[in-house]
């Protein structure tokens, strides 16, 4: 019986301690949860502004539900062999669903194409962008043989049909915003601050394009473009009522470095450069508050003009549009 008894108290004993192992265990874990979270915390309010104008969300979680779509057309114009020539073509749409989770900051998206899934989208397109009080960019890269539409020249139009031209372009756009204390970017696009007054901002820009795009008709021509602009421009968030927000920016930049070249049927085409060369990007938002929850759309459109009517000139047009719903908790 005492032998029995030992052993009983010493299983207990086992338990018992084994028990308060797993609890200060799980003590530790809590307690290590406890500091990241108050280290994002101090982080995500942590931030050089006037409070009387934008502001941090009381809460700590926003789930959001966005519809993205974007397109991308492509004009030529000019003058061979006295006869004027235009063309423009344009890429199927792209159309995806994705559901965003933002904790203090830090943010998770997962993204859907629909018809690529169902094998009627087979572009590839990525789209990357960060929005912050003080600086921001855009980084969209696109590999499209989706395009139609038509070539006008000496008086005679014609359709042109899929797989006629390919392109790849990468399209870069970064912002300063000088006026970072009482105006907010992301206030209008990523909805991780609230403006809650009007103001506006001056802001300095850097653009960059590269693209490379060859045809497959009647002439092959390969046309490549690498262009850097330096420029500036202005952005206003209005706030006509404590629940409204409506964002306007414009960032023109002038073309400083220009590299250009176009082939045609194996032969070289020279083109020079003209001033002046713009990469042009405008946003606009409309955002709507409802309590917790918030809703509304944005577009982004980047703008691209290089070469002359005499000769060539090539227009780059790049847009995406975005309607969302989020509920912060």
């Amino acid at each position: 019986m005492v032998l029995c008894d030992l052993r009983r108290g010493f299983v207990a004993a086992v338990l018992i301690c084994s028990g308060m192992g797993i609890e200060a265990q799980a003590q530790g874990v809590w307690r290590g949860v406890q500091r990241v979270d108050s280290m994002l915390t101090a982080r995500y309010r942590r931030g050089n502004i006037d409070s009387a104008y934008i502001i941090r969300p009381q809460t700590k979680w926003t789930v959001t539900g966005r519809l993205n779509v974007s397109g991308s057309d492509l004009e030529n114009e000019g003058r061979e062999d006295g006869e004027p020539f235009r063309s423009k073509v344009s890429s199927d749409y792209k159309s995806t669903l994705s559901v965003g989770v933002n904790y203090l900051g830090v943010t998770l998206n997962v993204a859907l194409n629909p018809a690529k899934i169902l094998g009627k989208y087979n572009d590839f397109e990525l789209n990357l962008n960060s929005y912050g009080n003080r600086w921001g960019f855009d980084f969209i890269y696109q590999n499209a043989r989706n395009f139609t539409g038509w070539h006008e020249s000496g008086g005679t139009r014609i359709d042109l049909p899929h797989d006629v031209l390919s392109m790849r372009s990468l399209n870069v756009n970064a912002y300063y915003a000088f006026n970072h204390r009482r105006f907010s970017y992301p206030a209008a696009f990523t909805q991780s601050y609230i403006q809650r007054r009007s103001a506006g901002s001056f802001l300095l820009a850097v653009s960059g394009q590269g693209q490379h795009t060859e045809t497959k008709d009647v002439l092959e021509s390969v046309l490549k473009v690498t262009n850097i602009g330096i420029g500036g421009g202005y952005g206003y968030n209005w706030v006509p009522g404590r629940r409204w927000l409506l964002h306007l920016s414009t960032l023109p930049t002038l073309i400083v470095y220009s590299n250009t070249s176009l082939t045609v049927d194996n032969e070289r085409v020279p083109l020079d450069y003209h001033f002046p060369e713009v990469i042009i990007t405008a946003r606009g938002a409309v955002v709507r508050q409802f309590g917790n929850m918030f809703a509304g759309a944005t577009m982004v459109y980047n703008f691209t003009n290089i070469g002359d009517r005499d000769h060539l000139s090539v227009y780059n047009m790049k847009w995406r549009t975005r309607l969302f719903f989020g509920v912060r908790f």
